[in-house]
């Protein structure tokens, strides 16, 4: 089947800083491309802030981020930018449904423990939901397993083994049944290759599991 028919209060902040890096992440472009101007959104795993700059500076957002990490939490702040110190795995159980018109977990679900729960939060707390996420599935992560006999370290997974975040990796094959188990609705999805570039958007799934470095998936509850 073609991917395209699938179908607390914040710490004080002051305005906003600009100072973008020169080279965003192609994800984070695309996330930008599927959020609607002026929209309430809420970024899970905001780490520094740079996607929420980004969308506050491009799609004039109402903007807040939850990060696990302290110093991301710091560095965001730093910035102007409303964001708490949270853990997505358990703090998003507070968040009321509705809250936000999207939720964004990008590059983060791999990084959960329990990303099913999660999912269901996303879902749950956001009229739309918007997630990317790496695939283990790509060409050059099966070549490394099979020729090298190690775990494969690529640009979208750049940690070795001993040292990565990462506890639940999954090919974008698997992120289809996942958003199937969780009830979501596919409304946008786009593939992109080791480049940052759209893989074909009419090839079929097993075409992007194979050549999508990661994916990027606009989704609603059914």
């Amino acid at each position: 089947m073609s991917p395209t028919k699938r179908e607390g209060a914040p710490l004080a902040a002051g305005p906003v800083k600009s100072a973008l890096p020169d080279a965003v992440r192609p994800d984070h472009l695309l996330i930008a491309d599927m959020v609607r101007e002026g929209a309430r959104v809420l970024d899970v795993g905001s780490g520094d802030g740079q996607l929420l700059r980004l969308l506050i500076e491009k799609k004039n957002v109402d903007g807040r981020g939850i990060e696990l990490s302290r110093a991301g939490v710091n560095a965001a702040v730093a910035h102007g930018l409303s964001v708490i110190e949270g853990d997505a795995d358990t703090d998003l159980d507070d968040y009321p449904d509705d809250s936000f018109d999207y939720v964004i977990l990008s590059q983060t679900l791999q990084a959960t423990r329990q990303p099913k729960r999660v999912m269901e939060n996303l879902l749950r707390i956001g009229r739309k939901a918007i997630v990317s996420v790496p695939n283990f599935g790509h060409w050059r992560m099966r070549s490394q397993l099979i020729f090298l006999g190690r775990m494969p370290v690529t640009p979208t997974l750049p940690a070795t083994w001993y040292d990565t975040p990462n506890i639940h990796l999954c090919t974008i094959r698997d992120f289809v049944d996942l958003c199937d188990a969780t009830g979501a609705r596919m409304v946008r999805a786009v593939a992109l290759d080791s480049h940052g570039q759209p893989v074909r958007v009419n090839a079929p799934w097993w075409f992007w599991n194979l050549f999508g470095a990661q994916a990027v998936f606009l989704l609603s509850r059914q």
